[in-house]
């Protein structure tokens, strides 16, 4: 891997490494949905079932992941519904800033709107042609891969609308609130003001 593709800091790792907070759940489609809520344009709650978020349209990226331990892998491509097609069916309001990914065990990432509706900004479901695995998120994971990987959940269950930032899981314990792995955005004590 030539160095152009490698941010600061980071180190080239080999496959896909599996890296979560808490045990992987166990998925049981009757139970499962996906929700858009928050600061809506209509002030309702959207919902759709694996079926309907399956049926929406989707499209493939190829994209690099950086985790902010310090590794990072390479041409992963992934398969799902991008973001924006989620923003045209469940419209945010005016004021809205920013975004929480809920998934689940109530993990939270807290994201920009204009990183989350990124070209990039997938919600995936295939990875390098196969389903996601259960380690990997299936069967839904958020893929936001210009910012770091714990800016884009496994196991995504919801996405909240919010007029005014706050912080995610990993935010609230001293991660960085942004995330650009270029600049090297891994701990909350290199913040100036990221609000």
């Amino acid at each position: 891997m030539t160095n152009e593709h490698l941010p600061p800091g980071q180190r080239a790792a080999r496959g896909w490494p599996v890296s979560h907070y808490g045990p992987v759940p166990r998925f049981r489609a009757d139970r499962w949905n996906l929700q858009v809520f928050g600061a809506t344009a209509t002030r309702e709650k959207y919902s759709w079932t694996l079926e309907e978020v399956t049926a929406l349209p989707a499209t493939t990226i190829t994209a690099d992941l950086h985790c902010a331990s310090g590794t990072s892998t390479f041409g992963h491509e992934f398969f799902g519904v991008p973001a924006a097609v989620l923003l045209e069916l469940a419209p945010p309001g005016p004021h809205v800033t920013h975004v929480m990914a809920w998934a689940e065990y109530g993990y939270s990432a807290n994201i920009r709107i204009e990183e989350f509706t990124s070209e990039q900004s997938l919600l995936a479901t295939h990875h390098n042609g196969e389903m996601l695995t259960a380690e990997h998120g299936f069967p839904l994971r958020l893929v936001v891969p210009h910012l770091y990987g714990y800016k884009g959940p496994k196991w995504l269950r919801g996405i909240e609308y919010m007029t005014q930032d706050r912080r995610g899981f990993w935010e609230e314990r001293g991660y960085h609130n942004l995330a650009d792995p270029w600049a090297e955005q891994r701990y909350s004590y290199q913040e100036d003001d990221c609000h």
